[in-house]
C-alpha cells in the first residue's frame, strides 16, 4: 500500500511540475523550466523508493550495459549504408516516375484517345 501511496505522489509531483510551467506564463522562461525540473526530480526522487520503481531504475542500468555491448557501425560504414539508401531512393522514384508517364500515355493516348495539348 505505501508503493501506490509513493507512486500517487511520484505522478502528483510530475504532474505539478507541470502546471508550474503553465502557472508561471509571465516569468523567465528559466524558472518555468526549471519547475518542470524539479517536479521530474522530485517524482523520480520518490519513484525511486518505491519497489516497482527499484525494478525499473534496475532495468534502466542493465539497458546502459547491454547497449555499451552493441558493436556500432563506423562513421565509414554508416556513410555508405546512408549512400546507398539515398541511391535506392533515386532509382526507385525514376522507375515510379517512369511507369506513371508510361500508364499516363498508354490510358490517355491509346486507350482513351485523349490528346494533350
Amino acid at each position: 500500500m505505501a508503493d501506490k501511496f509513493k507512486f500517487a505522489l511520484a505522478i502528483l509531483l510530475l504532474v505539478a511540475g507541470i502546471a508550474g510551467f503553465y502557472l508561471l506564463a509571465e516569468q523567465a522562461m528559466i524558472l518555468r523550466v526549471l519547475a518542470v525540473m524539479a517536479g521530474t526530480g522530485l517524482a523520480a526522487g520518490v519513484a525511486w523508493k518505491t519497489e516497482p520503481g527499484q525494478r525499473f531504475f534496475g532495468f534502466a542500468r542493465e539497458s546502459a550495459a547491454e547497449a555499451k555491448k552493441v558493436v556500432w557501425p563506423s562513421r565509414k560504414e554508416t556513410m555508405q549504408t546512408t549512400g546507398m539508401v539515398f541511391a535506392f531512393v533515386v532509382v526507385m522514384a525514376l522507375f515510379l516516375w517512369l511507369t506513371d508517364k508510361s500508364l499516363e500515355w498508354v490510358m490517355y493516348d491509346l486507350v482513351l484517345g485523349w490528346r494533350k495539348s
